[in-house]
């Protein structure tokens, strides 16, 4: 609704040039003279011939029907469609004029009062003059009515016909404006015919009644809507730039207003008169003053000079206060209480406190804009030089690129770096800083190792790239045989990127023992995922500066591992190994392995923060793959965050093919043979295997075959001949070894000894647990660097053998116990030898030998039952390696069977059992029979 100061500025400038041609005319000017003489007339003549009941009961009528008189009670009809209407208007007239008019009226008044001999009040609306000339002459204390009749009705609408221009009442609803009597208010044209509800004439008159919500519909008005005071005025001038200019006249109280949708507008308002209680020197002075204010205030802008000129035509500070209404911080409710100040003195004095409020709110605004204004154009004018100057830089440096210095390569790695705003802002801090101390400074030299550091860093998130699974699978499978499970989590790793088109980092923990190859595995991933490769040792670390880096105020200060692997890779994304997790140790300098946590939690490791780098740096695109020959020396925490794949030990028959397929082909190339200058037997390779190594995994292997081709280039070289043959027989020679001793079974059994299965760091291994009674005091004695818990199971094995044979208590008594496992100078611990001790006993009690050829595993209770125990793939392969025809395990760990090779199971009888008892039938061992001890069993 409001228009901007250009606008305002524009439409006074050509009111006041019209102004000039006289083309402004007062409200008395809309009705011409001769129809208020003639209407004059006729109301006398009807005032004369009416009497006052008739005049009250007639009035009363036209006010509840469709007519108004036009200087007496005011009731407007008006149709929503905007047709023929009767409204009430209010006639503003010039000086001269308004002075006849004000005696014709009175005469008027005069002359009913008389014929009606009644006391009657007279009730005006509009721009009415009271007739206190006929309240004198009667002598009593009234006011006359006056009233108009039916005629009175017909001739409202008669001159609305005739005169449709200047008689149509409009109400014009405003909120938020300051409207103000005897002012001038502008309005855009289309603005003011939607708050109007229809089309608009010049000369046309209009309400401005004050809104009391921003809310209205101009089909449906309710009185309740709007505050009491209004102002009447008239349409002046439609200009066609587009804007309204209404001419305000007096204020009105509202008594009736209603208009419904489809009915007339029913509209009856009462003249409020102002309060004239200021002199006019002093009006006249105050105005002065604001204009000079107002004039002091527009030097400021570039059209002073004109907007001078408009201030000089202002005629009063209520004008001064419309024109400026826009700009005004006022409420609805505080520029409504101006126009219901009813003293001019108040009015006025709260008009100046607003106007000197506002011209020192635009001066402190107008300062702060140009002070604004004036800092803008100083840094469009230092980016503009800073622009040229980086134009003509690059210009230069294309020129001659063999000129550019350091400290420029190193600005211009900044820019295109791609560093997150907390890396960037401090590269740049320490680049001002090394050039401020320059090449010669004392801490230029760790400030640009610093820089070539954080720059040489890949920022970028690398694009994802569709990867096809069947040749992601084909590359695992080239270089590593076996590893099924690994190989699925890759398949399934590599399927989640496809699926999300994104980098996706995770956290995986190989266990396995060595030579099994989880280090290897990492370089084939990293070959099926198409990124790099990168390695970290963690063995042996123990100082927790190693992950996270040193601060940069110790002298010699490097960043961590984990970062400094990512610079050397060169990408945001790459495959990271770190080896040996389960060989971190703490000390004074702090614990690593907590270090690690943030580094491998998912969660955090988007923000990495190096010590050395001091800045955030996203790990979440790294893949790590953890490496550990045991879980038992990682922290549960760290644990907690890796997703652990176990890898079981190779048979035979894997490491046969591993070493045919991958192992020799790789000592051939080391050495620079072809393969047809080493003939390797199958069965030369297969004795290798099982006589002359002892693992889990295939390193030993590794290291024969290596020594092989040596001993075949030693041979080429000399002349020898081109070509070696190696069998079976040749290996004591060539490997210059005798073969390795493997624990194996014997034919024969012996009460109180039992074959068991154990794990270890190298794979599964057999043992026997070997018990023996002499005559003595009950004592017990356990040899064989048994831990804690072993020893625990033997004691649990002793009282469950005399609860299960009570008749031989005295054999306790009379009889020391020893329990020997052989290989002394290995330690032994753990509860899965508990079923293997019990049977021992059970059988040294007894006299009863067990077939050595049955082997067992398993963790026992008092209660005799036998518990799951770990490691089963392990220890299954190391029955079927030393000739174990039957295996005793627990019935909870039949799951676990699903990991064990199929020719491993295949040339096994797996039994599993419940309890003791069980395991004690299968053995051949009865309770109540005694048998020699000297008896013995095949």
């Amino acid at each position: 609704m409001y228009m901007s100061m250009q606008d305002v500025l524009e439409q006074i400038r050509s009111l006041l040039k019209k102004k000039k041609r006289g083309r402004i005319s007062a409200i008395s000017r809309e009705i011409p003279q001769e129809v208020l003489k003639k209407q004059n007339s006729k109301q006398e003549n009807e005032a004369q011939s009416s009497t006052g009941q008739r005049a009250q009961g007639q009035g009363s009528e036209a006010r509840n029907s469709v007519g108004q008189k036009f200087g007496g009670q005011s009731i407007g009809v008006q149709s929503t469609e905007g047709h023929n209407a009767v409204a009430s208007e209010t006639v503003e007239q010039s000086p001269a004029r308004q002075e006849q008019n004000t005696a014709d009226q009175s005469a008027e008044s005069n002359t009913a009062a008389r014929s009606t001999g009644q006391n009657t009040e007279t009730r005006s609306t509009g721009r009415n003059v009271e007739s206190n000339t006929a309240a004198q002459s009667t002598g009593q204390n009234t006011v006359e009515q006056s009233a108009e009749g039916q005629n009175g009705i017909e001739r409202a609408k008669d001159n609305m016909t005739e005169y449709r221009g200047g008689n149509v009442m409009r109400v014009i609803p405003v909120y938020n404006m300051m409207v103000l009597p005897h002012s001038y208010i502008y309005f855009q044209v289309q603005s003011f015919k939607n708050i109007a509800g229809q089309e608009i004439r010049q000369d046309d008159h209009v309400l401005l009644a004050v809104l009391k919500e921003d809310s209205f519909n101009t089909k449906d008005l309710r009185k309740e809507e709007f505050h009491s005071v209004a102002v009447e005025g008239s349409v002046t001038e439609i200009s066609g730039d587009g804007y309204v200019v209404v001419r305000t006249g007096q204020r009105v109280k509202i008594l009736e207003l209603a208009q419904k949708e489809g009915e007339p507008l029913l509209l009856e308002t009462a003249p409020l008169s102002d309060i004239e209680d200021l002199d006019r020197e002093d009006s006249e002075r105050k105005l002065k003053e604001i204009k000079a204010e107002l004039k002091t205030l527009v030097d400021r802008f570039r059209a002073g000079s004109i907007m001078q000129t408009m201030i000089d035509q202002y005629g009063s500070i209520q004008e001064v206060a419309c024109i400026l209404s826009p700009w005004l911080s006022l409420k609805n409710e505080e520029r409504y209480q101006v126009l219901k100040e009813d003293r001019l003195s108040v009015r006025t004095k709260m008009l100046e406190q607003i106007l000197y409020e506002y011209v020192e709110v635009t001066k402190v605004t107008s300062d702060a804009r140009n002070q604004q204004q004036e800092d803008y154009q100083k840094l469009y004018k230092e980016q503009a030089l800073q622009k040229q100057i980086d134009y003509l830089q690059k210009e230069l440096d294309e020129m001659h690129p063999e000129k550019v210095s350091d400290l420029r390569k190193l600005e211009l790695k900044i820019e295109e770096s791609g560093m997150n705003e907390i890396a960037k802002k401090e590269a740049t801090k320490i680049l001002n800083r090394l050039k401020n101390e320059g090449t010669n400074g004392q801490e230029a030299g760790m400030l640009y190792d610093y820089m070539d550091f954080v720059t040489g860093l890949s920022w970028k998130k690398e694009e994802q790239k569709s990867i096809d699974l069947d040749e992601a699978e084909k590359i695992l499978s080239e270089d590593h045989f076996g590893l099924k499970k690994v190989k699925e989590r890759m398949i399934q790793q590599i399927a989640v990127m496809n699926l999300k088109k994104q980098q996706s980092g995770s956290i995986l923990l190989f266990v396995g023992a060595p030579g099994t190859g989880k280090t290897s595995i990492g370089k084939s991933i990293a070959k099926a995922l198409g990124r790099k490769y990168v390695r970290v040792s963690l063995g042996g670390v123990r100082d927790e500066a190693d992950i996270r880096g040193h601060r940069r105020t110790y002298l010699g200060a490097m960043p961590g591992r984990i970062m400094d692997g990512i610079h050397k890779a060169g990408v945001s994304n790459p495959v990271m190994v770190l080896d040996e997790v389960d060989k971190l140790s703490s000390s004074y300098n702090g614990d690593p392995a907590a270090a690690l946590l943030e580094v491998l939690d998912p969660e955090q490791n988007n923000t990495f923060t190096d010590h050395y780098m001091n800045v955030p740096y996203d790990l979440s695109d790294v893949l790590f793959i953890c490496t550990a020959n045991t879980t038992d020396s990682i922290p549960a925490p760290l644990l907690n965050r890796m997703e652990v794949i176990q890898y079981q030990g190779y048979t035979p028959r894997e490491k046969f093919e591993i070493g045919k397929r991958h192992l020799m082909k790789k000592a051939l190339k080391n050495v620079g043979l072809q393969p047809e200058n080493v003939e390797l037997s199958d069965e030369a390779l297969e004795s290798i295997i099982s006589d002359y190594t002892r693992e889990g995994g295939v390193r030993g292997l590794k290291k024969r075959l290596d020594t092989l081709c040596r001993i075949a280039a030693v041979h080429l070289v000399r002349g020898k001949g081109e070509k070696i043959t190696v069998g079976k027989e040749d290996l004591q020679e060539y490997l210059d070894m005798n073969p390795l001793h493997h624990r194996a079974v014997e034919e024969k059994g012996r009460a109180g000894v039992v074959t068991g299965l154990a794990w270890t760091a190298v794979g599964g291994e057999i043992l026997f647990i070997e018990t023996l009674a002499t005559k003595g005091e009950g004592k017990l004695t356990i040899t064989g660097q048994l831990g804690n818990v072993m020893k625990e199971s033997a004691q649990i094995a002793i009282s469950l053998v005399k609860s299960m044979f009570p008749e031989k208590a005295s054999f306790f008594k009379e009889n020391d116990l020893h329990i020997h496992v052989p290989d002394g100078a290995t330690p032994k611990d753990g509860p899965s030898a508990g079923v293997t001790l019990t049977v021992a006993l059970s059988s040294l009690v007894t006299g009863q030998a067990v077939c050595p050829q049955i082997a067992m595993t398993g963790e026992v209770s008092l209660e005799g039952k036998v518990n799951p125990i770990g490691g089963l793939p392990e220890k299954l392969m190391a029955a079927e390696r030393a000739g174990v025809k039957t295996v005793l395990i627990p019935k909870a760990n039949v799951d676990d069977l699903r990991d064990v090779p199929k020719e491993v199971k295949d040339k096994l009888e797996i039994r599993p059992v419940e309890n003791v008892d069980e395991a004690l039938e299968i053995c051949g061992i009865e309770k109540g029979e005694e048998v020699s001890t000297e008896n013995e069993s095949e």
